[in-house]
């Protein structure tokens, strides 16, 4: 995909729409109704490690990658964006475009605790129905994935120590599936096998 021929994006329009203010608080602009006829694939990817690289270097900025984490989108097909009202850049994700590096507990233990994780690029997300943990599980060596949604379709991966934190929080599962997991917002998440 490439950039329509003599398209002029007004980077002060662009940040106006990402930053109203021009602070990073607030909720993340309206990417899912921006549909930009131009696209462009420029090599931006986001490793599985959580790092940003475009065109073969490390974006070290933090700020940058932080804007950038503002206006991604993934949509259905699978396809992740950086989306602006004037143009949309495909990005490359190895992994989870978030990473989840805490997580708190707040309430009493079970049901009606709730687990609020903290993403590296400043995101917060409430476990729950509308935020859903999930694992997958390498079918070859065992190894658990956990994830956690945090808004549209993106999701961060739970880093190992924070899934460990989550481990010492789990449960039996209550439907007696032999599963532990663990309660947020009335909400019970599996997280594997009891033994």
């Amino acid at each position: 995909m490439t950039s329509s021929p003599g398209s002029i994006i007004r980077m002060e329009d662009t940040l106006k729409a990402i930053l109203p203010e021009g602070k990073f608080s607030g909720p993340p602009p309206p990417v899912e109704a921006w549909n930009p006829a131009c696209s462009a694939d420029i090599g931006m990817e986001i490793r599985a490690d959580g790092r940003w690289w475009h065109d073969g270097g490390e974006i070290k900025r933090e700020r940058l990658v932080k804007l950038f984490s503002r206006i991604l989108r993934r949509d259905a097909d699978g396809t992740t964006w950086l989306v602006t009202p004037y143009e949309k850049v495909i990005v490359h994700v190895a992994d989870a475009p978030f990473l989840a590096v805490r997580v708190d507990r707040d309430g009493p233990p079970g049901p009606s605790q709730q687990l609020t994780f903290n993403t590296s690029l400043g995101d917060v997300t409430i476990a729950g129905p509308a935020a859903p943990i999930r694992v997958e599980t390498d079918p070859e060596t065992g190894e658990p994935s956990p994830y956690v949604l945090v808004r549209g379709r993106l999701e961060a991966k739970i880093t190992r120590s924070v899934f460990y934190e989550l481990v010492d929080l789990a449960e039996p599962d209550p439907d007696g599936r032999g599963l532990l997991g663990v309660w947020s917002q009335g909400q019970f998440f599996a997280l594997g096998p009891a033994a």
